[in-house]
C-alpha cells in the first residue's frame, strides 16, 4: 500500500471516528454539562489544529492566534465544522500527487516557533493529533461510566468493510 493510499484510508477513519464520538456526545445526559463542555474544548482545539493545518497544506493565512477559540461553539455548530473539515482533508488527499507529498513545506506555529514538514508528516500529524484528543474525551467519558465509542481503526476497517471478517487465515505456527 503506497502512503497516498495508506492516508487516504486513515483520514476516511478518521471522519469516522469523529462522526461516532460527536454522536455519544449528542447523546449525553444534561447532568454532565461540565465534561461534555471540557469533550468539546477539546474537539475544538482539534479543529482549530486541523484548520490550521490545512492552511499550511494549501499555501494560505490560517488567521489564528492559539490552538483553541476563545468562545466554544455549540455541539451542532461544531459537528458541521468537523463535517466539513474532513471533507476538506478527503478531497485534499483526492487532489494530491506523490510527489507534492514528499515536498516540505515552511511554517510558524501559532506560538511563533518556526518548522517544516513535508506534507505527508502534516497529515499523519493531523491523524495522530486527532486521535490523541478522542482518547482524551474516551477518557473523560469512561470516567462517567459513559461507554465512548469503540475507535479504532481496525474497527472501522471492519465495520465499513465486512467482508474483511470472511476472511479465511491460518494460525501462525507455534500457536
Amino acid at each position: 500500500m503506497c502512503a497516498l493510499s495508506l492516508l487516504r484510508s486513515l483520514f476516511d477513519y478518521q471522519a469516522w471516528a469523529n462522526a461516532e464520538l460527536l454522536e455519544s456526545l449528542a447523546d449525553l445526559a444534561q447532568a454532565h454539562a461540565s465534561e461534555r463542555h471540557a469533550a468539546i474544548r477539546l474537539l475544538n482545539h482539534n479543529l482549530v489544529v486541523s484548520k490550521i493545518f490545512a492552511a499550511y497544506l494549501s499555501g494560505t493565512r490560517h488567521g489564528y492566534v492559539s490552538d483553541n477559540t476563545e468562545d466554544t461553539p455549540s455541539l451542532d455548530a461544531l459537528r458541521a465544522d468537523v463535517e466539513a473539515m474532513d471533507r476538506w482533508y478527503r478531497d485534499y488527499l483526492d487532489a494530491v500527487t506523490p510527489q507534492l507529498l514528499a515536498e516540505l513545506v515552511p511554517f510558524i506555529f501559532t506560538d511563533g516557533d518556526k518548522a517544516m514538514m513535508s506534507r505527508q508528516e502534516m497529515l499523519t500529524h493531523v491523524v495522530i493529533h486527532g486521535g490523541y484528543h478522542r482518547g482524551e474525551i474516551g477518557r473523560i467519558l469512561a470516567q462517567i461510566a459513559v461507554t465512548p465509542p469503540w475507535d479504532t481503526f481496525a474497527v472501522h476497517l471492519h465495520r465499513t468493510e465486512p467482508s474483511r471478517r470472511l476472511q479465511l487465515v491460518s494460525e501462525p505456527a507455534g500457536l
